[in-house]
């Protein structure tokens, strides 16, 4: 506790803390918007469960509060944007940023999947029906999407920044044009191929406006928030209940077109009033993490926070299969189509809370070594060229993608360690070549 008051009172008043307040509410959000959703029913045939949205239609509405990734996606281009420009003012270059960008999101990812393949093992060893432990890995893999996305997104900041600072606004527009393209392609001619560069393109998007909130070049006054959020509302309103985009910002399992996966024109509808919120309420947030314990309680999370997102789902697993197991709170028999489970989420999720808080205390320290730079023991002459660092942190960012798309298969047979083995070597394989990058360069 004493270091971490000892970090908040040394916080430099430049910074933006509301930056990191929106990033730990995000994920809060998308962790208790998961644990709700998914209703666990028991029977003969052990663990299965569906998406409460599904027979729920009232609940589809309220995912306007729970789709908070483009809150999450808005600040990562915030929070890159002053990283990347700082990194490079005390002499580094866009290359050192990535190494140690990697390490904060593969090395977290890498323990997660090692210990997920580890247990997977255990399981089958022990006897477990084969198909209970491939989905129950496949849904404590779920957060392995977000960290697919923003892989990409985060080894292309350095190309969009300079992109940003030569075109600003004009780039976002671009990028949602051609998230309107996808949509069309779709709707019109019921072609799904173009519409999945829209996982880039959308997310692309939001990306490029952190950067324009960090240099300036979006101003933050009530005349440019008020417009936004009203105006994204309302288009969101068109698109959805007037248009061919359904309600739901989160996918419902069994519907053909979805806002999320790829997003959609409305989902960028939706984050551009979730922008003008933001906005309109920085400056009294700002205010209030001006007081030391809010700002304590803001430094505890974000330190964490990617382990939280990553491990979540895990905690989910571990209490559903204790739930049936020792037969802890009743499970609704197959079909489970009921409200029953509603008067039984409480406790639910006050135990998924001390599960999950049980996991971040082990893992996280890994997510801490990770955030700790290295840039002071760098210098240009480390490999004589640069030639050799680019190419090696263009290869394992590279394979880091190609095995983590690999890795989210659906629930079906996974081998023995629940997880696709190709994704699996070709992940770890690409968080070596990184992990040797960055450690040549600490010994120049």
């Amino acid at each position: 506790m004493s270091g971490l008051r000892e970090l908040a009172e040394g916080t430099p008043p430049e910074r933006e803390r509301y930056i990191d307040l929106l990033r730990a509410l995000a994920i809060v959000v998308v962790v208790l918007g998961h644990w709700t959703v998914i209703v666990v029913t028991g029977g003969s045939g052990g663990l299965d469960g569906f998406s409460a949205l599904e027979v729920l239609p009232w609940g589809r509405p309220i995912t306007w509060l729970l789709q908070v990734m483009p809150v999450f996606f808005l600040v990562g281009g915030y929070a890159n944007a002053a990283s990347l420009m700082s990194r490079t003012r005390r002499g580094g270059d866009a290359g050192d940023w990535l190494l140690d960008r990697s390490a904060r999101l593969v090395r977290p990812t890498t323990v997660l999947l090692a210990t997920l393949a580890a247990a997977a093992l255990i399981a089958r060893l022990a006897g477990v029906d084969p198909a209970q432990v491939g989905r129950a890995v496949w849904l404590a893999s779920i957060p392995l999407w977000f960290v697919l996305v923003y892989l990409v997104v985060v080894f292309l900041t350095p190309l969009m920044h300079g992109l940003h600072r030569r075109w600003g606004l004009v780039v976002p527009l671009v990028l949602v044009g051609l998230v309107a393209a996808g949509d069309m392609a779709r709707l019109v001619f019921d072609a799904s191929a173009p519409q999945w560069g829209n996982y880039l393109f959308a997310w692309l998007a939001v990306h490029q406006i952190g950067f324009a909130w960090q240099d300036g070049t979006l101003p933050v006054r009530p005349t440019v928030a008020v417009p936004l959020l009203v105006g994204g509302a309302g288009v969101a309103v068109l698109l959805t209940v007037g248009g061919p985009y359904p309600v739901s910002m989160v996918d419902v399992p069994g519907t053909s077109f979805r806002n999320l996966s790829p997003p959609t024109l409305a989902l960028l509808a939706l984050a551009t009033a979730q922008l003008g919120l933001v906005l309109l309420l920085r400056d009294p947030a700002s205010r209030w993490l001006r007081q030391l314990g809010p700002w304590m309680a803001v430094i505890a999370v974000n330190s964490v926070i990617l382990t939280v997102l990553l491990w979540h789902m895990s905690a989910f697993v571990l209490v559903a299969g204790a739930v049936y197991g020792f037969g802890l709170f009743p499970l609704p028999e197959p079909p489970g189509r009921t409200g029953a489970w509603l008067l039984w989420k409480l406790p639910w999720l006050v135990l998924l809370l001390l599960v999950l808080g049980a996991l971040v205390a082990l893992a996280g320290r890994v997510e801490r070594r990770g955030a700790v730079p290295s840039h002071s023991r760098w210098t240009p002459r480390a490999l004589g060229r640069p030639g050799p660092r680019a190419l090696a942190t263009s290869v394992g960012y590279a394979a880091c993608v190609l095995g983590l798309l690999g890795l989210a298969a659906g629930p079906v047979e996974r081998g023995a360690v629940g997880l696709p083995a190709a994704g699996l070597a070709v992940f770890l394989f690409g968080g070596a070549v990184l992990r040797a990058a960055r450690g040549v360069r600490g010994r120049g």
